[in-house]
């Protein structure tokens, strides 16, 4: 029997300029201040290759020590300012869409949910780390 994919989808629009919010959303220095789910959460380390089969990770770790991982994959589409896809280590795949909108940035994010977990949990981590990258690139 084949299984069917679940694909999730997460959005938002930023209140800054595409050009603003594609250089956040890509830069080491920045990603590790806004990629956590909640504030008992921190990224103390990314490295980012952006570019077609260029490499990323991300390093998410409890504040308190108890326990991280690495958030890791594989660029398999970039066009700067418009798209950025990739395969993560586990073989799901992942699209971002930024589109601007004047003085706004809308940002969608399609991804492949894993099998552990359920949808609406997913959906709701993957949704609060997008709402820390808006919240930190409109207070920067």
């Amino acid at each position: 029997m084949e299984s069917t994919k679940t694909f999730i989808t997460v959005k938002t629009t930023v209140n800054a300029p595409i050009n603003k919010v594609w250089e956040f959303w890509t830069k080491p220095e920045h990603l590790t201040q806004w990629t956590h789910a909640s504030d008992d959460w921190h990224a103390p380390y990314a490295e980012n290759d952006l570019r077609t089969s260029g490499k990323f990770k991300t390093t998410m770790a409890a504040k308190d020590g108890s326990f991280s991982f690495d958030f890791e994959g594989i660029y398999t589409h970039v066009e700067e300012n418009r798209i950025i896809a990739y395969t993560l280590g586990d073989g799901r795949t992942v699209k971002i869409s930024f589109s601007s909108e004047g003085n706004n940035t809308q940002i969608i994010e399609t991804f492949e949910a894993e099998n552990t977990n359920p949808v609406e949990m997913q959906q709701t981590g993957w949704q609060s780390i997008l709402n820390n990258f808006k919240k930190y690139t409109e207070s920067k």
